[in-house]
């Protein structure tokens, strides 16, 4: 068809280009395909396959989810990939411990060297491994008891879990529920991830976990910004190709595919809304007002909104081809629409702060007083 031998004519001419093109489009390319390979591994029943299906923002029963159940369902390293970031792959692998995977050659079974890093799962308080998966039992068991503190509880059992952990060397422990990854410690399990990854995979982790605070879409919104520069160029240098409606057609696919990715990685859509809302029991999230572009790409007709309303007419020549100018300032313009019906959408789900920070200050100032009762 004549639109696939555009897209075509547009993939060739920006990877032929000259050498400041081609560094725009690495650019692009490192944003969106640079691999990302995490192993989840622990004990059979722990709670790994319902982890990797929360950190994608997938139900348990959801297309695509990871098999769950009280058995070990998982024979042999498994991937999955992430919905809306397909360079990003979680790797389910079969729980130690299990028959056909006894713990001496489970590392060289599991090629641990082709992973990027691993997360442990333990659905107990403590065992060898780092990450409490079902953290909200523990605090469900502890509510009835006489005296109960939230806080005081997490931060006993975070210290019981480390103190344990003293002779395995520094190993951190993060405190999940996976119904609810708003709630205890996976924003600082994000962060800690994060600073131990190489720069260029850094954007990759960030851009695939579930806006689950402000300072997780913030930190989203700043990865974005740095492409735009990017595909500014690209625009503007497809531009000057001498293919009569090549340069409008590759503005639509870069212009629209850049509207649509924010869409789904600041958690826009409709099906991260409703699973926000079940999360925060705030059924309303779903039916916020839309901004004009967000309703445009909820109905999936992002390139009617951006060819009829949002590129400036200034003659047929100029309309044909949007200069870099152009496309730069409406990236830009689009980019803060998005990023602030988001953060509205986190002020209605109560999740303007994170849930952690507060416990740290709580936790923080328990300590004070009880140093100070201690002098």
């Amino acid at each position: 068809s004549m639109t696939s031998k555009l897209f075509f004519e547009c993939y060739m001419f920006c990877h032929s280009r000259e050498p400041t093109l081609q560094r725009a489009q690495e650019q692009i390319d490192r944003l969106l395909n640079v691999s990302l390979n995490v192993a989840v591994t622990g004990e059979s029943g722990a709670g790994k396959s319902t982890f990797i299906n929360a950190f994608r923002n997938l139900g348990n029963e959801d297309e695509g989810a990871a098999e769950t159940g009280v058995n070990e369902t998982t024979t042999e390293p498994t991937p999955y990939t992430h919905p809306t970031m397909p360079n990003v792959t979680l790797w389910d692998l079969p729980g130690v411990g299990t028959p056909n995977f006894k713990a001496k050659t489970y590392a060289k079974a599991m090629k641990f060297d082709t992973y990027d890093f691993f997360l442990i799962i333990s659905s107990c308080r403590f065992k060898e491994n780092d990450l409490i998966s079902n953290i909200d039992i523990d605090i469900a068991n502890e509510e009835n008891k006489r005296g109960f503190n939230r806080e005081e509880t997490l931060s006993k059992i975070r210290r019981n879990c480390e103190e344990n952990l003293t002779d395995f060397g520094d190993s951190k422990v993060f405190l999940i529920n996976c119904r609810d990854l708003t709630a205890f410690d996976f924003e600082e399990l994000v962060e800690t991830l994060n600073s131990e990854l190489p720069q260029h995979k850094q954007d990759a982790l960030l851009l695939s976990v579930p806006v689950s605070s402000v300072a997780i879409l913030e930190k989203k919104v700043k990865i974005v910004e740095k492409v735009i520069l990017g595909v500014a160029t690209v625009s503007g240098g497809i531009a000057v190709a001498p293919v009569p409606g090549l340069s409008f057609a590759c503005d639509m696919v870069i212009v629209g595919s850049f509207f649509i990715t924010c869409y789904h990685i600041f958690g826009l859509d409709d099906k991260s809304l409703e699973k926000l809302s079940e999360r925060v029991n705030k059924p309303d999230l779903k039916n916020l007002d839309k901004s004009p572009l967000l309703k445009k790409l909820a109905e999936n007709s992002v390139n009617i909104s951006i060819s009829s309303g949002l590129v400036p007419v200034a003659g047929s020549a100029a309309a044909a081809a949007i200069s870099f100018t152009t496309t730069r300032d409406l990236l830009q313009i689009g980019l803060k629409e998005l990023a602030d019906e988001a953060r509205k959408v986190l002020r209605e789900a109560g999740l303007q702060w994170s849930r952690r920070l507060a416990e740290v200050q709580t936790e923080h100032q328990n300590g004070e007083e009880r140093g100070f009762k201690g002098l």
